[in-house]
This record gives C-alpha cells, sequence and structure tokens, in this order.
C-alpha cells in the first residue's frame, strides 16, 4: 500500500465558549465537502461532545471505545450531513487528555488504519487553554481562532494565541470573527487583537473572515442542520462558503503521511503541554 497523501489539519477554536466555535466547525466541513472534498470531522471537545448535538447525530459508540479496544475508529465513525465524516467524542470522558503510551500507541495505529481517504480534518477543540486544547490545537498545520464582538472574547482569544506560542511553538493563527454586524465590524476586531500581538508576541495572525448575524443561522442551529445545507443562500452560508475556499485555496503548510501524522503530532504536542 502507497503512501497516504497529505491531509489539511486545520483546528477551529476559541479562547472562550458562546462564539460560536462548533457551528462554525460543522459548517466549514460541510462547505468544503461542498466543494468536492474528502472531510473528517473530529470532535475533540473531551469534556462536552456536541458536534453531534449539533448535527442532530445519535453515536452508538465514541472515542472512548477506541481508546479501550472494544472499537476501530472505523467502527465508530458517523455519516453526517452532505457527505462528511464524524468522529464522535465523549461526553463528560476526559481520558484523551491522560493517555497511558499503550493508549497512545493505539490510537496512532487507529488514525493510521483508517480505510477511506481524508483531504481535510477539521479538529472542532474545546474552548480555553486547558491541556487537552493545547495538545490537539498545536498538533494542526492550520489554527483557526473564530472570535465575537465581545471584551472577553478578545481577551480570552489573547490568552490563547499568547499560550500556544510561548508553550507550543504556534506562529500563525487565522482569525475568523462570527456573528458580526458587518464585515467592517469584523475587521476592528482584528485590529484590537493585533494591537496586542504586534506589541507582545512574535506571531503571525490574518485575517480569515467574518460570518454575519442571521436568523436562517438561528433556524439552522435550532432545528440541529448546517445552514450551508438547510438555507444556502442565506448570507452566514455564503459566508461560511467563501471560507471554505479560502482554506481549501492553500494546500497543507506540512508534508506528512496521513492521518496517523496528526496523531503523531498531537502525541509530541502533549509532551510539551503536559
Amino acid at each position: 500500500m502507497g503512501e497516504k497523501a497529505p491531509t489539511n489539519v486545520i483546528a477551529v477554536t476559541s479562547g472562550k465558549g458562546g462564539v460560536g466555535k462548533t457551528n462554525v466547525s460543522v459548517n466549514l466541513a460541510v462547505a468544503l465537502a461542498q466543494q468536492g472534498q474528502s472531510v473528517l470531522l473530529f470532535d475533540a471537545d473531551l469534556s462536552l461532545a456536541n458536534v453531534d448535538i449539533a448535527l442532530g447525530l445519535r453515536p452508538r459508540w465514541d472515542i472512548s471505545q477506541v481508546l479501550s479496544g472494544e472499537k476501530t475508529l472505523q467502527d465508530i465513525l458517523l455519516t453526517g450531513p452532505g457527505g462528511i465524516t464524524v468522529v464522535p467524542a465523549s461526553s463528560g470522558v476526559a481520558r484523551m487528555a491522560n493517555l497511558s503510551p499503550a493508549e497512545q500507541a493505539g490510537l496512532v495505529q487507529a488514525f493510521s488504519e483508517l480505510e477511506q481517504p481524508v483531504d481535510t480534518l477539521i479538529v472542532d477543540t474545546g474552548a480555553g487553554i486547558d491541556t487537552a486544547v493545547l495538545t490537539f490545537t498545536s498538533a494542526c498545520q492550520r489554527v483557526i481562532v473564530v472570535v465575537c464582538d465581545e471584551p472577553t472574547s478578545l481577551t480570552d482569544a489573547y490568552a490563547l494565541i499568547k499560550v500556544l506560542n510561548r508553550d507550543c511553538g504556534v506562529k500563525r493563527f487565522d482569525i475568523l470573527a462570527n456573528m458580526m454586524d458587518s464585515e467592517l465590524q469584523g475587521r476592528q476586531l482584528l485590529a484590537k487583537l493585533c494591537n496586542a500581538t504586534d506589541t507582545y508576541l512574535d506571531v503571525n495572525v490574518r485575517w480569515l473572515g467574518s460570518v454575519p448575524r442571521d436568523n436562517f443561522l438561528r433556524k439552522a442551529v435550532q432545528a440541529q442542520r448546517a445552514v450551508v445545507l438547510e438555507y444556502p443562500r442565506s448570507s452566514s452560508a455564503r459566508a461560511l462558503q467563501d471560507i471554505a475556499r479560502r482554506i481549501q485555496a492553500e494546500p497543507p503548510q506540512q508534508m506528512g503521511g496521513g492521518m496517523s501524522f496528526f496523531i503523531e503530532r498531537m502525541l509530541a504536542a502533549r509532551e510539551k503541554t503536559g
């Protein structure tokens, strides 16, 4: 069997909860699939699994059964809307933040044996700066930080960027402004954030785009559907589709051997953050 093609591995994270991070993850995954990508969406919020809830899915098994050896990764995969594939997390089970050496080896093996090719892996992390968030985020090739127009969102996003840079060596961050009244409002948030990062940190903070405040998005969330499928002509869906196109236009920054490469990086990052 030949070497697997490189997978574009993207973390979607935030400094605080309540900014719509999981909804961004879900819709970017579906939008990328609509654009011809094979997409795996990994729910890496270890203490509060919510990707399945956002999509109205009912997993029989989750990542904890892979760790225990009861199931393979292939066994637990869910087919989501738009043809995406979902790796469901365990609600209230944080074992992946404290993996034994045997579990580490098993997880690497599980991802490396995944049968289907994956063009893009989206890792929906928890919010904040705990060890699990830092571990997953720093293992990814691209880090998208979701912010909204709240003072705590910006201060917590700065704290996350600072810790990822200082402790994990992450240098580049893409900013996605969610629930905006205008693109100008989003760019003003970016300017405020860059004021702090340019002064105190050696990082590259870039503008990825903004998602407008939209009643159709709220309806889609309430219906546990992806807005890019449910209301594809809405302003929020169009914005998310545009952002997905920008992501797809940039190839993976680092070359590696498919999914196992991400997990190996995750475990190396864990050594730094643990």
